[in-house]
């Protein structure tokens, strides 16, 4: 059940429905047997899987509570439970065809997986809320009580897809205490709602067959165009990704519950450590605090720092999928990440520098630096595969220059005519890169908090609008759904 169906339009107000109009002691129950609906209307068997992994971990918590001589041993336990798991229905075909092309030489034959895997939508998500459950719980947080209560944390329907990663810590309370309806954040929700839709249907999408023809067929493009092609999926992949997450805390929101917020305008970021705190925050912050953390974080030293800030993206980048790219993608920003920290250590007391750095020009052009380098990490992350990364890179680069002489620098966009998005695309990038400046205004002078309600309604209503006229027959789904 996508977000942007039918089907979700007709569940999502018959379940707040049912939920408000539901004494209090039922409501819990509700969301639980919704959300459960939720995750059975794409494959109904794999609910015996997020039902197996609740009961597992709730378990487990109660035994770091209960036998904390062994809370090591029982934290071990749950931890590699949790990624075998995922590994399993993530990872065995990637390891079944590592393994054959090792044991190859030797003249051995690899047998293949003789079954099809298929994986479980938001499994990456509900594991990672499960593995800091435990983990928390084996720092000394006290764990969840109810059984529903927890089994809602795991698979409440708005997060359960594609996240935000939830801290148990601050989803619990809010189902401890009485739900009272509030109009006001009611209206917020409906608002996120339309606005996520928005931006998936009327830019991701649109922005989707654009980029699709790029990354598809690179051996027809100049570097020039690929980078506009790279241009584009950064703004696809930032509406797409956080548009659904709108929608998500606009769901939320509609049952009177919190979830984080998992972007504040990232392509505003003046450095790379800055974009990972505005890009995907309940990603960062889960492998800060689960992963980074736990190889040393900066207790060891300069050069431990640095291997500890490669090994967390690296493997960041591998949690988004079982290809080389996303390993690629994950280790460039490990690597810019190091690369960062050792200019700060040399350049960062450099007084004219960082004045000229901390000037309005300065910060223009440390965003459009920064920008760059996300946007070949995006390249990375949505090449098809590791051979077209490279032709790519190759390409954008411009390192086949020598070879190719001017025709690397070449726009032969500018030739395409149809579909319209090709001739479009050079004017809608520059809207959307402005909208974003304009956005950090808005949200700076607190402009949405003075507007007047009317003028709330009627943006709602143009909104809406927008969503039903120019929303497409089939709507690819969202990127994060594959993750």
């Amino acid at each position: 059940m996508l977000f942007n169906s039918l089907q979700y339009a007709i569940f999502l107000p018959l379940v707040v429905l049912t939920f408000w109009l539901s004494p209090d002691r039922f409501r819990v129950p509700i969301l639980l047997a919704a959300s459960y609906l939720f995750y059975m209307s794409w494959r109904p068997a794999y609910i015996l899987l997020i039902i197996g992994l609740t009961v597992g971990n709730y378990l487990l918590a109660q035994a770091l509570v209960k036998d904390p001589e062994r809370k090591k041993l029982w934290l071990g336990i749950g931890v590699t439970a949790n990624l075998v798991t995922l590994a399993f229905f993530k990872y065995a075909y990637f390891l079944d065809d590592m393994v054959a092309s090792w044991v190859k030489p030797f003249g051995v034959t690899f047998p293949k997986i003789p079954f099809d895997i298929i994986l479980p939508l938001g499994i990456s998500f509900f594991i990672f809320e499960f593995i800091h459950y435990l983990v928390d719980i084996y720092r000394g947080s006290q764990p969840v009580k109810s059984f529903l209560g927890f089994a809602l944390f795991a698979s409440f329907f708005p997060t359960q897809i594609a996240g935000p990663i939830k801290r148990y810590q601050d989803f619990v309370p809010q189902f401890l205490n009485k739900a009272k309806f509030d109009r006001e954040h009611f209206d917020d929700g409906i608002a996120l709602i339309l606005i996520g839709l928005c931006k998936k249907v009327l830019i991701a999408d649109n922005l989707t067959f654009f980029v699709q023809g790029g990354f598809a067929h690179p051996e027809l493009f100049t570097g020039v165009d690929l980078w506009i092609f790279t241009w584009a999926f950064a703004f696809q992949i930032y509406f797409d990704f956080s548009g659904y997450t709108d929608i998500a805390r606009g769901s939320a929101a509609l049952f009177g519950y919190k979830v984080p917020i998992n972007f504040n305008l990232p392509y505003l970021a003046k450095n790379i450590a800055e974009f990972w705190h505005r890009w995907h925050i309940s990603l960062s912050t889960w492998l800060r605090d689960y992963l980074y953390i736990s190889l040393g974080g900066s207790r060891g030293g300069t050069v431990l720092t640095y291997r500890n800030l490669f090994l967390t993206m690296a493997l960041g980048g591998l949690w988004h999928g079982a290809e080389m790219h996303f390993l690629l993608w994950g280790a460039f920003h490990g690597a810019l990440l190091v690369l960062h920290r050792e200019y700060q250590r040399v350049f960062g007391k450099v007084k004219a520098l960082s004045a000229f750095l901390a000037s309005v020009p300065g910060q223009a052009f440390s965003m459009f630096v920064t920008f760059q380098f996300v946007c070949i990490g995006w390249a990375l992350f949505r090449a098809e595969s590791v051979s077209s990364c490279f032709q790519i890179m190759n390409k954008m680069l411009f390192l086949s220059a020598v070879q190719d002489g001017a025709k690397v620098f070449q726009l032969t966009l500018a030739s395409i005519n149809y579909p319209l998005i090709y001739p479009s695309v050079f004017l809608i990038l520059p809207v959307l890169a402005c909208a974003h400046v304009a956005m950090d205004a808005i949200n700076k002078a607190h402009v949405v908090a003075r507007t007047p309600k009317f003028a709330k309604a009627a943006f709602c209503m143009v909104l809406f609008f927008l969503v039903m006229v120019f929303s497409p027959d089939k709507s690819p789904r969202f990127i994060y759904f594959q993750f």
